[in-house]
């Protein structure tokens, strides 16, 4: 799967992976009432709600991506109902082409995290036959327990030939009260950042590995260390947009070829038709979808021109 994310970045020039993280805010009000006219205001209405939200949004920005990102918890506050409008929305992007990364971020070790490797990436069995069951194309992983927790999902990865990305330096302004911890002299992000590459060593696709990481875009300076001591890992880099990150701020996250890092932006996109710019072009709530896409193509201009800046200098 990394080697067709890899192809997916390359064909449409997008470095870009879309954060499907609908709030029930963020779905504009007229679409709210017409799912609720007919299920209520009840958790299955809010689930089919973001759901439509979802599939017009997709619908908007496919043919310019190649990466989506549902973040669960969105999902999970719903309950069963909200985690059929994942299961949905998960379906829905695979069927048009776009690579599904699923933020989970699961952690746990022995056959909890070999139950959670199993439902995301791989199959589970029951009797003699085996289902998939989310079936992402990759997961979002937190290392914390180490290596018990990780290598239930380094073996699906190798069976099914799908990836993880492990939280290395997370966005958040709290990340340092941990990750920037001086461990022997060198700050936990860095220590964490090369145990996943011994891991992406032992997992390789075609040029870089099943295993990836996390890093945030608000620390530049911090994913420009990262990319040196994960020369052969895709780096997932949340936080630009809503959370402060720009274009200048992610040049040092690729690598020589071009590649190597995959940019995040949620709020920036599915929300975008929040922002005055678009609606002084006629992109508001009504048309929340052409927003999306021009957010979208925005980003990927503002990305284009910082790494033509840096390359000049």
């Amino acid at each position: 799967m990394i080697n067709q994310l890899i192809e997916k970045i390359k064909k449409t020039d997008a470095p870009i992976v879309v954060g499907l993280d609908p709030m029930l805010s963020y779905v504009p009000e007229h679409l709210q009432k017409k799912v609720f006219a007919e299920f209520g205001e009840t958790p299955e209405g809010a689930a089919e709600a973001i759901w439509q939200f979802n599939k017009a949004i997709v619908d908007a920005v496919y043919d310019l991506i190649p990466a989506v990102k549902p973040q669960i918890a969105m999902y999970e506050q719903f309950g069963v109902e909200g985690m059929r409008a994942f299961q949905k929305t998960v379906d829905y992007c695979q069927k048009k082409g776009l690579v599904v990364i699923g933020d989970v971020k699961r952690g746990d070790i022995g056959s909890t995290s070999a139950a959670y490797a199993a439902g995301h990436l791989g199959t589970v069995a029951i009797g003699s036959k085996r289902y998939p069951a989310f079936h992402e194309d990759f997961a979002t992983v937190n290392p914390y327990l180490g290596t018990d927790g990780i290598q239930p999902f380094l073996d699906v990865c190798r069976e099914e030939k799908k990836g993880i990305f492990i939280l290395v330096k997370t966005s958040n302004p709290s990340s340092g009260e941990f990750q920037d911890r001086l461990i022997d002299g060198k700050p936990l992000y860095e220590r964490v950042g090369e145990k996943v590459a011994e891991w992406a060593a032992s997992c390789m696709g075609d040029a870089y590995s099943y295993v990836g990481a996390v890093v945030g875009a608000t620390y530049p300076k911090q994913g420009k260390e990262l990319r040196k001591i994960m020369p052969k890992c895709m780096i997932l880099v949340p936080g630009y947009g809503a959370q402060g990150g720009q274009g200048k701020d992610l040049v040092h996250f690729f690598n020589e070829d071009g590649l190597g890092a995959i940019i995040n932006s949620s709020r920036g996109i599915i929300a975008a038709y929040r922002q005055e710019r678009y609606q002084e072009k006629g992109m508001g709530a009504e048309n929340f979808a052409d927003a999306s896409r021009a957010a979208v193509l925005d980003m990927k201009q503002d990305i284009a021109q910082a790494r033509q800046m840096a390359q000049k200098d």
